[in-house]
């Protein structure tokens, strides 16, 4: 892939702080080549899982089954699941080996292959809902369970993250508590592990407002 000088390195997941892994990837870009056809867009809203303490993580209290296993791997993982057994989720894998946090990619500005990812979403026009929700962008980008278990730093792969120009600086990340977690009991239904770029209009809903920890 002709962008892959600027691929992000393995190195770059191994952090064990998801948290801030999570707000270091807005403003990455996610590009994917399949079937000869390439699309990309800019990461604007994530959501961090932090493996076994977290009630809103798929391996919380160390949690293994055939769909989890994923999140064991090394940082730098792709992990698809299907929601609802229809929408693909994309998440990234952070931290080293064994540890379970992955980032879960809410929200795509769309950059290249504009008109692939309307005719992937039946979407007549480019506008905020083509990309504004994980599964929407999951859809857009071509992403499908194929690609969970793939590595994001290896150049042959067909989904990569690359570096980018663009530095989102702190005041411009506006962080909240996590889209459906009003069921959990205790402090994990509140942590704000949401994070999005300020006045973005890719940004999925609800938006954050006046939100105090």
């Amino acid at each position: 892939m002709e962008h892959k000088v600027y691929v992000l390195p393995k190195n770059f997941y191994q952090n064990d702080d998801v948290v801030q892994l999570a707000k270091e990837l807005l403003g990455k870009l996610i590009i994917t080549q399949i079937d000869g056809k390439i699309t990309s867009g800019i990461i604007v809203e994530t959501e961090a899982y932090r493996g076994p303490d977290d009630k809103g993580c798929h391996a919380f209290g160390g949690r293994y089954t055939e769909r989890t296993k994923t999140m064991y791997a090394q940082g730098g993982t792709v992990y698809v699941y299907i929601c609802y057994g229809i929408h693909p989720m994309l998440n990234i894998v952070t931290g080293p080996e064994g540890d379970a946090h992955a980032i879960l990619i809410r929200a795509l500005e769309p950059l290249e292959g504009i008109e692939i990812m309307l005719k992937r979403r039946n979407v007549l026009s480019l506008n905020p809902e083509l990309t504004n929700g994980p599964g929407k962008l999951a859809v857009a980008l071509g992403i499908s369970k194929e690609n969970n278990g793939s590595l994001l730093y290896d150049h042959q792969q067909s989904l990569l993250l690359l570096k980018s120009d663009l530095i989102i600086q702190e005041h411009n990340i506006i962080c909240g508590p996590r889209v459906g977690m009003s069921h959990l009991v205790g402090a994990c239904a509140h942590r704000p592990w949401r994070f999005y770029i300020r006045d973005n209009p890719y940004v999925s809903k609800p938006l954050i407002v006046n939100y105090k920890w």
